[in-house]
């Protein structure tokens, strides 16, 4: 048998011969290097092995500042590379040729080496980090492009790298031009025509979420899986798992969320997961490599390509990806301990044209501040009674940013995400109907952080309109084509869900400016303008849907029985005044920089999310295993 570093310290009582006999058992079915298998399953601390590795004479060198030779790596695929931790340099003076190696002791990699460049070859030791970061750098330029054009390049009409098409500026300043034309010499009419539809839409939009949230608290009347089901599960039955988790500059975070997952009631050994960190986040690599506990995640590098975006990040990783279904996480998420196995329950039980499921997302520090209250009931009554609803009609259902589970292979044929979109989540979601598919909800949780400073809540919602601007966009360049793919059920849904939420909030401060000058200020104007009656049903569906919009913040609180925040749902004209803040400035960078990704930072809150231990202090073997 070939011998590796585990062999090494599993003589030296470094290491237990039962891991070994696990580790290699995972290898063989991931088709891996045994180092690999060890560092990634949550097996070996890297900071351990670096030790045993320099008492053995192999301290680490930093192949980021070596010379290589482009001949041999062009020689390299990237997935292998990736599989088996090497990275070819140079060729020395006696003609044997340097290969950096996270296992320098590997016989089999030395073997098959000498067989595929026909000469000596001498391993040194280098970490597996550096070598994932210099393989992926180097030959990772054909997936990272095919992340970012191949959903262009496969199914063009449904790309955002065109924001605004021919015919929808044609239309848009056609219809201004028009507006202002008729104006001109129909000031008043044109006027009261215009307030009458504004307040109407805004009234229809507002009831049309309500009656979503009456649909969606029907499920509260049972669980889809329950705790008795997912115990009745047999590990060995479940298939593999990917979780992608995209993170940029998220290195205070990484040991909360390594720990957030080691609480997963997953096998271990069916887990792929895989943290993507871009080229240029060292902060993040390098607390990586300063974990002082075993982790369970393979460090996936993105290349350098605009746009940077968490759809291109994830687009990626996909080429990296094993599992039977996937999933995303993002930094500061605390998932259900059983969700992926209700998952794997749900999608066994479900038609196959089901695709998607989507957990609900909600906050561990909801009452940390107003913005935090105001932020888990809009969470609530979203993902908790809308999105249900949104099933029940069987209308395109816009997907959460995290907690979205996919059958990888339908993913792959979908296009997977629009690296163009900066709300990915919502066009995958529409994409995901338009092609006949179905996307079910789960009655399982992610926790998230809440925003709880104003600011950068406000680059978190614009990005969030904006996308939702981008997803309008892009599905209503050819309406008639939209419809024969979604039905005129879906279509309506669509406009008044997608298109209706980003419009609504833009229409909100007029309303309320109206509202204002004539009921408080009393402006003569607004009177010469319009007439009493008009003003009168502007009014009233701007009062009435304001009534009905904090009525459905106050359902909100009843499935999770928050009701310390039903108080607050009257608060709701002022957070939705925030949102129109944030709406304007998505529709500014959606004309001005549409691709930008405004990156909202996470880790502000004072509060820990409940169940999640913190730990400061090296754990021994032991206790990791015991944990």
């Amino acid at each position: 048998m070939s011998r590796c570093s585990l062999h090494h310290m599993v003589a030296n009582g470094s290491f237990k011969q039962e891991n070994l006999e696990a580790i290699l058992r995972i290898a063989e079915t991931y088709n891996y290097a045994p180092i690999k298998a060890a560092l990634i399953f949550g097996f070996l601390v890297r900071r351990d092995y670096s030790n045993f590795l320099k008492s053995k004479g192999f301290p680490f060198i930093n192949i980021r500042e070596e010379e290589f030779d482009e001949e041999y790596i062009g020689q390299c695929d990237i997935q292998h590379l990736n599989s088996f931790l090497y990275f070819p340099l140079r060729k020395e003076a006696d003609g044997a040729l340097l290969v950096a190696a996270a296992d320098p002791f590997d016989e089999k990699l030395e073997k098959s080496l000498i067989v595929k460049f026909r000469c000596n070859i001498r391993l040194v030791a280098a970490s597996d980090l550096d070598i994932t970061w210099l393989a992926h750098k180097t030959r990772g330029e054909f997936y990272v492009k095919e992340a970012v054009f191949s959903l262009m390049r496969k199914d063009p009409s449904s790309s955002g790298l065109v924001t605004f098409t021919d015919a929808q500026l044609i239309s848009i300043f056609g219809a201004i031009g028009l507006v202002f034309v008729v104006m001109t010499f129909y000031l008043i009419p044109t006027a009261i025509i215009l307030n009458l539809l504004a307040s109407f839409f805004f009234l229809f939009a507002i009831s049309f979420k309500l009656y979503l949230s009456l649909k969606g608290s029907m499920s509260e009347l049972h669980e889809v899986v329950t705790k008795a089901d997912t115990k009745k599960v047999e590990n060995k039955t479940l298939p593999v798992y990917t979780i992608l988790l995209p993170v940029y500059k998220e290195d205070k975070l990484i040991r909360k969320l390594i720990w957030n997952l080691r609480s997963l009631d997953y096998p271990k050994d069916k887990l792929d997961v895989k943290l993507l960190i871009e080229e240029d986040d060292d902060k993040t690599l390098n607390a990586v490599r300063e974990l002082d506990f075993p982790a369970n995640f393979e460090v996936i590098v993105v290349p350098f390509h605009m746009p940077k975006t968490k759809p291109k990040a994830c687009n990626y990783g996909l080429h990296f990806s094993r599992g039977e279904y996937l999933t995303i996480y993002d930094a500061e998420d605390v998932p259900d301990s059983d969700q992926l196995k209700k998952v794997v329950i749900l999608f066994r039980r479900l038609p196959e044209d089901f695709v998607c499921i989507q957990g609900a997302l909600n906050y561990f520090n909801k009452n940390e501040n107003f913005l935090t209250k105001m932020f888990t009931l809009e969470y609530s009554y979203w993902f908790d009674y809308m999105l249900p609803g949104l099933e029940t009609l069987d209308v395109p259902i816009p997907l959460g940013g995290t907690s979205n589970h996919f059958k990888l292979d339908r993913l792959i044929e979908l296009g997977a995400w629009d690296p163009f979109n900066v709300t990915e989540d919502a066009d995958l979601g529409v994409r995901v109907y338009s092609k006949n598919y179905k996307i079910g909800v789960v009655n399982s949780s992610t926790f998230e952080e809440a925003n709880n400073e104003p600011f950068n809540w406000i680059r978190q919602r614009s990005r969030w309109i904006k996308g939702y601007m981008q997803t309008y966009l892009v599905h209503m360049r050819n309406p008639a084509k939209l419809i024969r793919k979604i039905g005129w059920g879906g279509f309506f849904g669509f406009n008044f869900f997608i298109g209706g939420t980003a419009f609504t909030f833009l229409l909100y401060p007029i309303l309320l400016s109206f509202f204002i000058l004539y009921i408080i200020f009393k402006f003569q104007f607004v009177n010469k303008l319009f007439t009493d009656w008009i003003l009168y049903i502007s009014i009233f569906n701007f009062i009435a849907g304001n009534v009905l919009m904090i009525f459905v913040n106050m359902i909100a609180v009843f499935k999770r029985r928050y009701y310390e925040l039903i108080l607050y749902s009257a608060m709701n004209p002022v957070y939705w005044l925030m949102h129109s803040i944030a709406a304007y400035k998505g529709l500014w960078q959606l004309i001005t920089k549409p691709f930008y990704w405004e990156k909202t930072n996470h880790g502000l809150t004072k509060l820990t999310s409940t169940g999640v231990k913190h730990h400061d202090t090296v754990q021994t073997q032991e206790e990791v295993e015991a944990a």
